[in-house]
């Protein structure tokens, strides 16, 4: 399996040294369960994306610090690029800021959410289980680190996972789009020294309750075998 990653931030320099750049987080996760992947980066944050939709196999789109409404000229091309795979039926999962753009990219809306931001642990309700969500759970709960969410769903959504917090947290569009708003390429580790770094801008007792909910178990090796399980189905 070719995979095509879309990446769309770096890890703050600062953070490099222990946990390494986005594009090797995904690696780590993903050599997990495909070893002999042909893995490519393109930078869509410096405006590189494939010279066509079926460049690769499969994709994925990493998260950012920036969010989709900005207007950047490097967000709208993606998003467009994002729309070719939607019309080409090239299978795509989404991770945060690609959960959102993807959902922008098809007709949704995203905004700011009014309650605040979502770091450390988020716990959600399975409210279906797809043929590739396999082993089958009741629950998904991931790292989580972000402001926007997906305030109203485009057509073809389906909503797969969600809490009170998040209520369009796992969703799948069609056979070949899927997404999620959790990091399951996120460590323990990375989540509690980038709530750190974000801390002047992270209220008080969210910050708080964020690191300690990093207590919790992560439902990270979940995600991947639902991840791949669906890449492999939508090819």
């Amino acid at each position: 399996m070719k995979v095509g990653l879309l990446q769309c931030d770096d890890v703050r320099e600062s953070l490099q040294v222990l946990h390494g750049n986005y594009p090797e987080m995904f690696e780590t996760l993903l050599r997990q369960r495909l070893p002999e992947m042909d893995y490519r980066v393109y930078r869509a944050l410096d405006g590189e994306l494939p010279g066509g939709v079926d460049e690769c196999d499969v994709y994925l789109t990493t998260g950012s610090k920036s969010g989709v409404n900005d207007g950047q000229l490097w967000i709208n091309e993606l998003q467009a690029f994002v729309a070719k795979l939607w019309e080409a039926g090239m299978p795509l999962v989404g991770i945060c800021f690609g959960h959102q753009l993807m959902a922008k990219a098809l007709g949704g809306e995203v905004h700011k959410s009014p309650k605040g931001w979502g770091v450390g642990m988020s716990f959600n309700d399975v409210l279906i289980n797809k043929p590739w969500m396999q082993p089958t759970r009741e629950s998904l709960d991931l790292i989580v680190s972000h402001q926007d969410q997906v305030v109203r769903l485009p057509p073809h959504a389906e909503i797969l996972a969600r809490s009170d917090f998040c209520p369009y947290y796992l969703l799948q569009y069609g056979q070949h789009f899927m997404s999620v708003q959790g990091h399951p390429e996120f460590c323990k580790a990375y989540s509690a020294d980038l709530m750190d770094a974000r801390r002047d801008v992270i209220p008080a007792t969210r910050y708080r309750a964020g690191q300690a909910s990093l207590s919790a178990v992560v439902d990270d090796s979940l995600m991947l075998d639902w991840i791949v399980n669906f890449l492999q189905q939508a090819r």
